[in-house]
Formats: C-alpha cells, structure tokens, sequence
C-alpha cells in the first residue's frame, strides 16, 4: 500500500514538471490554504468504520463511515494505537467538530497538518476569606449543611480561598446569621456566619445537588399500616390522638409522596429555627417553598426544614409541637375525642385552609382511623 501512494505521488510530480511554469503555479497550493480546505482521504475498511467523539475507541460513537467513502480530514492528533487495514497508528483525523477516524483505516496523497492544541481554560479565580469565630475551630463540610459530613476545620484567623457561594442550612455564626454557604478551593463547604469576604459568584447547579426524593407508591393501606406504630407511640408520649396524627400526615405529605417525606421523613413541614431541630430531629435541609402572606400573595424563597430519621420520630416530633406549644393547651383536653382535638388545633391558628378541619376529619372517617385511638 505504501508502494502504490509513493508510486503515485511520484507520477504527478513528473506530469507536473512536463507543465509549463505558469500552469505549475496554478496547481501547487499553499500550504495555509490546502489546511484550510482540509485534505481529501479515502476510508479503508471491510464494511463501515465508526466515528468517535475523541481520539480513542472507548469515546462515544457519534457515526459511521462507509468503506470507500470519501472524506475531508481537517486535521491529525495523536490518540490510542490502533491496527487498521492501511496502517498500525496513534494518529487519529479529525473530520469535523467532535468526529473522529483512526488514521489506521485512512489512505490519502496529501500531508495532514496536526490540530492546533485545545485553549487551556482560565485559571479559576478566588477570593479570600477570614475565618471569625468565637465557637472555637469551624468545620469544613462535604456539603451545605451542618449534617454533611465533616471534611476539616479552620481556625479563627484563618485565610480560606473560596470559590462560589450556594444556598444551604441556616447558621448562626460569630460574624452573621445565613443560609450561606461558600465552597472552597478544594471542594469543601464552611458557613459564610464564620466568614469576612468579598462578594462570590453563585456555583453552578451540579455543585450541590439535591437529593433525588426515592419514589413512593405505597397504597392507602400500606401507608396507614406503616404509620399506626408511630402515631401510637406518639400518642403515649404527648396524648395527640393516632387517628387525627395519621389524617394530618396523610394530608400534608400526600400520602407520603412530598418531597419533604419522601426525602426528609417530614411528614408535616416542620422548619428549623435559627439552624436549631431540637432534640428528635437529626438535621436540617433548606429546599425552595411557597410561601404566602395573609393578604393571599404568594411568592417563591428557601426555607429550612427539619430532616428524620424515621417517619415515627417525624410523628413524635409533630406532637412534641403540639404538646409543648401553650395555643394549642386546648385540644389535650380531648385526647381521646380526634375530632375535637382537631378542631380546636385549627382554631389555634394551625392552619388557614377553612376547610382544613373538615378535610382531615374526612379522612378519619373514610379510612376508619378512629380504630386506632386506643392504648396498645
């Protein structure tokens, strides 16, 4: 195969040495303009040969080519050795954005010229922080939330490259209160409430990703069976009765299907305060909500709401809300009478919906829930 391309590259050398001068100088191109062309090549191959997204046989497919079919290459680059039906080779030819042959299956007369090196990106920039902190060293986090898990710690004084900023769980720190979280040079996260810095730009999404909420198809059956051992226990702990703590649940988190369940085990959108969860909660997870005003007018912000364990700690925690709170004093007169005790919960300021009281008693009743109001 050599052979035959030298012998033919040989005999237009000499046709073009029998042409006149003039007529020679239209033929030969400059070699700017023959590279910007590209040069014309013939695929060698038993069938078809396929087209990848970088110079390797493990990069994607994007195509195929045909065997004697004619192509443009623009270019060389070197990539993985392959052995082909012209050649054994690690050049591999370019013939359009993103496409590329092995040069091993590729039979041209003219030189390739290499591919011009890729543009290094830019440098990323950082801003320096300074750590204040009056709590002693603060910790630096997988993630924006003080449940991640720990990556290190800084020292008051310290100076920290950071990155970018994302929204996380509320803190309290020595310098401010903020759901403000700065990622640093090496990929970790401390609260900006421990940080004097200028301004950072915001990390793009895939920083921080949001949990994926597992999918949740429990039947009514299944969901209210799964859920009367917590309601019960709760009831021994705080006296909410079971059938009004699995109404409301089933209200609230759709069945369990909220993201907020699904994800957090928060079956009744109970927020953090001041990045506190208390004492049954085991964290905190801020995550875009709807919020309205008592005018009607809703808008869009983050809130942070407290992650379980489990969906009886959820419960527990509900009542313990309940319990501790003196507006709803009222309803634990009627621990063992759901329909009172709900309504006086909503007359307590519970809830706004008018109709809230009627939708969880509804449910009580078509579901029989009320079988679960005694002491086990």
């Amino acid at each position: 195969m050599d052979g035959d391309l030298m012998s033919l590259t040989t005999r237009r050398l000499l046709t073009m040495l029998a042409l006149p001068a003039g007529l020679v100088a239209a033929v030969v191109v400059a070699p700017g303009a023959a590279n910007a062309a590209g040069v014309s090549a013939t695929i060698k191959t038993a069938t078809t040969l396929k087209v990848r997204s970088a110079p390797s046989q493990t990069a994607k497919i994007v195509g195929t080519v045909r065997k004697n079919q004619k192509v443009t290459v623009a270019c060389v680059i070197t990539g993985q050795r392959v052995t082909g039906t012209v050649r054994t080779t690690t050049a591999w030819d370019r013939i359009g954005t993103g496409r590329y042959v092995s040069h091993a299956y590729v039979q041209t007369s003219g030189k390739i010229p290499r591919c011009a090196p890729a543009a290094k990106p830019a440098a990323p920039r950082y801003v320096v922080g300074t750590v204040k902190s009056a709590d002693g060293k603060v910790n630096l986090r997988a993630g924006a939330s003080i449940k991640s898990a720990v990556a290190g710690s800084v020292a008051s004084g310290a100076k920290v490259d950071l990155a970018c900023s994302v929204t996380g769980d509320l803190v309290k720190g020595t310098v401010r209160a903020t759901t403000r979280w700065d990622r640093t040079r090496a990929g970790s996260y401390i609260s900006n409430a421990y940080l004097y810095s200028g301004a950072l730009p915001v990390c793009a999404a895939t920083s921080t990703p949001t949990p994926v909420a597992p999918v949740v198809n429990l039947t009514p059956a299944q969901f209210i069976r799964a859920a009367v051992p917590g309601a019960q226990a709760d009831w021994r702990a705080n006296g909410v009765p079971p059938s009004v703590t699995i109404a409301q649940a089933i209200l609230e988190s759709g069945w369990g299907r909220s993201d907020l369940s699904a994800t957090s085990k928060n079956y009744f959108g109970i927020k953090c305060q001041n990045g506190g969860y208390g004492k049954i909660a085991n964290g905190c997870r801020t995550v875009r909500t709807n919020e309205c005003t008592k005018a009607g007018e809703c808008f869009v912000t983050t809130a942070s709401f407290r992650t379980y364990a489990s969906q009886a700690d959820s419960f527990r925690d509900h009542g313990s809300f309940l319990r501790s709170n003196s507006r709803y004093a009222g309803a634990f007169a009627y621990t063992k009478d759901a329909n009172n005790f709900i309504k006086k919960v909503w007359q307590a300021g519970y809830a706004t919906d008018p109709k809230y009281v009627e939708k969880v008693t509804g449910i009580m009743q078509s579901y029989d829930l009320y079988q679960y109001d005694t002491w086990k």
